[in-house]
């Protein structure tokens, strides 16, 4: 999953979505650095991750997007199921989302001094562009995607992704209906988990 969702499956512990936000850019064991609440944040990213990577609907849009995508399919299925979370947010939480990300982007500039290298370099493109509310529409999933494709050492045919979105809408329109509460079902039980101490 990407940003968004990232977010949202962490709860409401600020500590916990500030380690699940840079868990990418924390390699190894090197999460045993950060503070608890931040540790456990990076761990449920991590399981997240493993749990969306092995899921069989996921794979079903990734097939999908593979012949034209080929290794950056997961990339962009990523950002389809942050698009669809970001449209239908008001299903998922009383928050506005505007509100929601302009809480999070303060939780991030308040705690730069644990944010590791690579979140510090993408964090102003990330609030300037408030990518959390763009992701709403295929207009500013286009221009993420777009972005992307600009800096992969590889031909991505990222920019291209809005118009697979557009044409095969329904489809990731559903597996994203199928997929989101279970893995939504699976974050809470990790987190619990992890609360309770056992990592």
């Amino acid at each position: 999953m990407n940003f968004l969702a990232h977010l949202y499956l962490s709860g409401t512990d600020e500590q916990i979505q500030l380690g699940n936000f840079i868990a990418d850019s924390v390699k190894g064991k090197s999460y045993l650095n950060f503070p608890e609440k931040v540790l456990q944040g990076i761990l449920l990213h991590r399981s997240i991750d493993n749990f969306t990577d092995n899921h069989p609907i996921v794979e079903i849009t990734k097939k999908r997007l593979r012949g034209s995508f080929h290794k950056y399919a997961p990339v962009i299925s990523d950002i389809y199921y942050d698009h669809f979370l970001a449209k239908y947010w008001h299903e998922f939480s009383e928050i506005n989302l505007e509100n929601y990300a302009s809480d999070f982007y303060e939780v991030l500039n308040a705690n730069k001094d644990i944010l590791p290298e690579r979140t510090l370099q993408m964090m102003p493109h990330l609030i300037k562009g408030n990518w959390l509310v763009s992701y709403r529409s295929v207009e500013g999933i286009h221009r993420v995607l777009s972005g992307m494709s600009r800096r992969t050492t590889f031909v991505s045919n990222m920019e291209h992704a809005a118009e697979e979105l557009n044409a095969n809408y329904n489809f990731y329109e559903q597996e994203f209906r199928h997929f989101f509460p279970e893995l939504i079902a699976h974050a809470k039980a990790i987190s619990s988990t992890l609360e309770n101490g056992k990592k």
